[in-house]
């Protein structure tokens, strides 16, 4: 059996079994090998097309003075950087609830800086710290990716599909 989602891994992994099998430690096995190596590394230029999503998504950001707009923005940001941290470390990614605590898992200083970030600019306006977090999580790819930057749209839509069927 070839198990292929991190969530179906994860609770094969954790499960209590209550009828055991031959082949059940088998698949536990596995699942155990896949939590542990983590997903394919990201090629260079699917890091650069994030870094490239990343830089626009903030530019938005700053630029924007619309509220409504800016927590849409805020959002797909945390949302986009924590995938860059963890994919870019080899680490699989989680939404809603593990989000949190895949990046906790991953780095618990840098996950609470992540939501301290956020906090702050729901409860504050106060843009700064996001702006600085992406730029620090940016950095030591070459960070922010827009002048000179391009793309066509058949490039665009082959590498998020290749991204889809890697992960």
């Amino acid at each position: 059996m070839k198990i292929i989602c991190q969530s179906l891994a994860k609770m094969i992994s954790e499960g209590i079994v209550l009828k055991d099998h031959d082949f059940i430690k088998n698949i536990k096995k596995e699942a155990n090998v896949l939590l542990k190596n983590g997903p394919k590394p990201w090629s260079n230029e699917t890091i650069m097309m994030k870094r490239y999503m990343i830089t626009d998504l903030l530019y938005d950001f700053i630029g924007s003075s619309q509220r409504e707009v800016e927590i849409v923005i805020a959002s797909h940001l945390l949302e986009s950087i924590s995938e860059f941290v963890l994919r870019t470390n080899r680490k699989w990614v989680g939404t809603s609830k593990w989000l949190v605590r895949t990046l906790e898992d991953y780095d618990k200083e840098l996950a609470h800086h992540f939501f301290i970030s956020f906090d702050e600019f729901f409860k504050t306006e106060n843009k700064q710290h996001i702006i600085q977090l992406v730029d620090m999580v940016l950095e030591p790819f070459g960070g922010r990716l827009f002048a000179g930057f391009n793309v066509g749209k058949d490039e665009l839509l082959n590498n998020n599909s290749k991204e889809i069927e890697g992960e």
